[in-house]
């Protein structure tokens, strides 16, 4: 039986919730924190006659609890990856929502035994978060119509904003009523019951659901190759590391996330410190930008479906454009831009900007790799994970003080230059057109990978089907 031609969509909000609830557990620690430090039910003896708030971290010790996310997040991409191959999402994913959970419900307690118990469950958050992005791969590739690749790639990469949003209110909440400790249990709950959800309802794939009728099924797999439609587990790794596009599609990914992460992190000190916004000024015009990266994203994604008028790589090019090279030009401008009114339109608009990522970049790689995409994605998580890192390190490299001018206006520059070459490169690689080594009925070890040029012409296409079968038919 069917579920009215639209059961892919329930698949989309199982799987944002689950990809949410993930998320959300690692970020809960910004915001209890404040919480956490002005808990005076548990104080530690220092034993020379002195004693201090177990929950009062230094600079340093909040550094190593957020680097444990980082850690395991780094660790876990690649093994993830692995597993979806062989696998399939399913089991995997499940896995790394139970460990979520677990580490979350857990959270409360290793505080309170101590730093490495406390940097161990952190890793553990890491760890599961690191299986997001190969599953929003698996996700896209198995259940995603080509014709609906902008639209499921919208939905799946806002997760990270809007568990941001969603962790800082629902731990508020928490923390000025029942106690900072309930914000971790009920996050924990939250997954346990997405997760549970996933287990009833979730298919690798889709003809084989009972809930997904013929019509339905058709559109899902409407103009994909063989290849993409049936899973194999053979990745051409080299091929796909050593292709031109892609390597373009990450080189984007990891300057546009390095810029965005050393934003959103430092903002609030740069609004404050130097720009000299009060702390109710700089709260606001944080969550502005944050507040409407969401609801800009998704009318990306449906513009970039819907709008056919327009060829898919005119599309594409138009919306890297928006990501990351006007993210990189307002990066570069800030240090100079006057009045402040200017500064703040120009902070709230990269915001805004970036949220065009997943129509640019994002949706470039899918096309080109197809059933691999979920590779190319996860490799995009392994950059995010680096960004996490390569933001903290130029801040301290560049900055003498917070209210630095000169350093902050490196930094900016930085980050902006970086973003406008990568966003240059990509405009002579982009292409909507499956890859060689995407293609089936070609011997492993003679797939090219360098089909920038042909996957460029948009009259092509024809040509290489037509070489497709001729291979096909020489193999019999």
């Amino acid at each position: 039986m069917g579920c009215c031609g639209k059961f892919r969509f329930v698949i989309l909000a199982i799987g944002f919730c689950c990809l949410f609830s993930v998320c959300a557990n690692y970020m809960i620690i910004n915001f209890t924190f404040i919480c956490m430090t002005g808990d005076e039910s548990d104080v530690v003896d220092m034993g020379n006659g002195t004693s201090r708030h177990r929950y009062a971290y230094t600079p340093v010790e909040k550094s190593y609890i957020h680097y444990g996310v980082a850690a395991g997040s780094i660790i876990g991409t690649f093994p993830f990856n692995v597993a979806y191959v062989k696998w399939g999402a399913k089991y995997p994913f499940l896995l790394s929502g139970l460990i979520s959970a677990l580490a979350t419900a857990l959270t409360p307690l290793a505080a309170q035994y101590g730093m490495i118990a406390f940097v161990a469950v952190r890793f553990l958050q890491g760890l599961a978060f690191s299986a997001d992005f190969g599953c929003l791969g698996m996700l896209t590739v198995r259940w995603a119509p080509l014709a609906e690749t902008g639209i499921f790639l919208g939905f799946f990469t806002s997760f990270t904003p809007l568990a941001n949003t969603v962790s800082n209110a629902a731990s508020g909440l928490f923390c000025t009523t029942v106690g900072w400790r309930w914000a971790f249990y009920a996050h924990a709950a939250f997954t346990v019951i997405a997760f549970t959800l996933w287990l009833i309802l979730y298919s690798d794939d889709p003809q084989e659901h009972k809930l997904v009728n013929a019509k339905e099924l058709e559109w899902i797999q409407q103009d994909k190759t063989e290849g993409h439609i049936k899973r194999d587990p053979y990745i051409p790794y080299r091929s796909i590391c050593t292709n031109t596009t892609i390597l373009v599609v990450w080189l984007n990914a990891l300057t546009e996330l390095v810029a965005v992460v050393s934003l959103l992190t430092y903002a609030p000190i740069y609004l404050n410190k130097v720009l000299g916004l009060s702390i109710g000024s700089t709260a606001f015009w944080t969550s502005l930008g944050s507040g409407l990266h969401l609801p800009v994203k998704l009318v990306m994604a449906f513009l970039s479906d819907y709008v056919t008028c327009v060829s898919e790589v005119k599309k594409m090019v138009f919306f890297n454009t928006l990501a990351v090279g006007v993210v990189g030009l307002l990066m570069a401008l800030i240090p100079f831009s006057s009045p402040l009114p200017l500064t703040l339109t120009f902070y709230v608009l990269i915001s805004l900007m970036a949220g065009a990522n997943s129509s640019g970049f994002y949706k470039c790689g899918t096309l080109h790799a197809r059933q691999y995409a979920h590779f190319v994605l996860a490799t995009i998580q392994f950059t995010k994970c680096t960004a996490l890192f390569i933001g903290p390190g130029l801040y301290a490299l560049l900055m003498s003080a917070d209210d630095d001018k000169r350093g902050w206006m490196w930094l900016f520059l930085i980050n902006g230059g970086a973003t406008l070459l990568a966003n240059f490169l990509f405009y002579p690689v982009v292409t909507d057109q499956p890859a060689d080594f995407t293609k089936t009925g070609e011997p492993k070890e003679e797939v090219e990978t360098n089909d920038q040029s042909e996957t460029n012409d948009q009259s092509s296409s024809h040509n290489s089907s037509i070489s497709t079968r001729k291979l096909s038919e020489n193999s019999q």
